[in-house]
C-alpha cells in the first residue's frame, strides 16, 4: 500500500493488523466486561488503551500517521442480526472534546454516551484518521463498509454532493478478514448496509489526531498529557 494511494483514495485495507494470540486476549477481554456495544469510551480501558499504542505504531510505521500524533477515542461496534442496523452514506464530522468554546468555527455541538462532540474546521478533520480493527470476519453479507474513494477531498458535503460524488466516483465495497484493519479519513463518505448472515461483526473504531487542537478545544480523552 503506498502512502500516496492512501491520500488518494481516502482508506486503505490493512490485513494483519493483529494475530490470532491479540484477537483471543481482545475477545476475552470484551466478554470480561460489561455490555459495552456501542460504547465510546474504551479508551478508559487500560487493554484497549494499550492496545491503541501498538495500532498507533503500525500505523505511524506504515507512514499514514505522523509520528506526533494521539489515540484520542475507540468505540466498539458489533453488527449481527441480533444488533443490526443500516448506515446512509455520510462523513465523520464530530470530534470528542473537553469542554465547550466560544467560537463561530465550532459547530454541532452534541452529547453521546457522556462524551462531548463538536463539528471543527475541516482542516483539523482532514489531519485525522480513523482505524477500524475487526474482530470478527466481515463479510458482504456481514454489512462491510461501503466507501466512495476520493470523496474525502471535497471537504464537508451537503446531501447534494454526497449523491453527485457516489454517482461519479463510484462505491466500493470493503470486506475485511478478522485481525484486519480499514483506515480511512473521517470525511471520507462512508456507508453500510444490514447484516443478512449469521455471523457477529465486532469492530473497534480507534481515532487518532494532532496531539493540540487549534481554537482553544482539547481532547476529551487522549493518550497524552494536556
Amino acid at each position: 500500500m503506498r502512502v500516496s494511494e492512501f491520500q488518494r483514495l481516502g482508506y486503505a485495507m490493512l490485513p494483519a493488523m493483529a494475530d490470532a494470540a491479540a484477537l483471543s486476549r481482545i475477545d476475552a477481554a470484551l466478554t470480561a466486561s460489561e455490555p459495552l456495544v456501542g460504547a465510546r469510551q474504551m479508551l478508559q480501558l487500560d487493554w484497549c488503551a494499550a492496545l491503541a499504542e501498538v495500532l498507533r505504531g503500525q500505523l505511524v510505521a506504515a507512514g499514514l500517521l505522523p509520528v506526533e500524533s494521539v489515540s484520542v477515542q475507540c468505540a466498539l461496534f458489533e453488527k449481527s442480526l441480533e444488533h443490526n442496523w443500516l448506515v446512509a452514506p455520510h462523513q465523520d464530522l464530530s470530534i470528542p472534546v473537553r469542554a465547550r468554546v466560544a467560537n463561530a468555527a465550532l459547530t454541532g455541538w452534541s452529547e453521546k454516551d457522556g462524551m462531548l462532540f463538536v463539528q471543527p474546521p475541516v482542516s483539523v478533520l482532514a489531519t485525522m484518521l480513523a482505524l477500524r480493527l475487526h474482530i470478527d470476519d466481515c463479510s458482504v453479507d456481514d454489512g462491510a463498509l461501503k466507501v466512495v474513494p476520493g470523496s474525502h477531498l471535497g471537504g464537508r458535503l451537503q446531501d447534494p454532493d454526497k449523491g453527485r460524488l457516489r454517482a461519479e466516483l463510484g462505491e466500493v465495497l470493503c470486506p475485511v478478514d478478522a485481525g484486519g484493519g480499514m483506515a480511512m479519513r473521517p470525511l471520507l463518505l462512508h456507508a453500510s448496509s444490514k447484516a443478512v448472515g449469521t455471523s457477529r461483526r465486532r469492530v473497534l473504531h480507534f481515532v487518532f489526531g494532532p496531539a493540540r487542537l487549534p481554537d482553544g478545544l482539547a481532547w476529551g480523552e487522549s493518550l497524552v498529557d494536556q
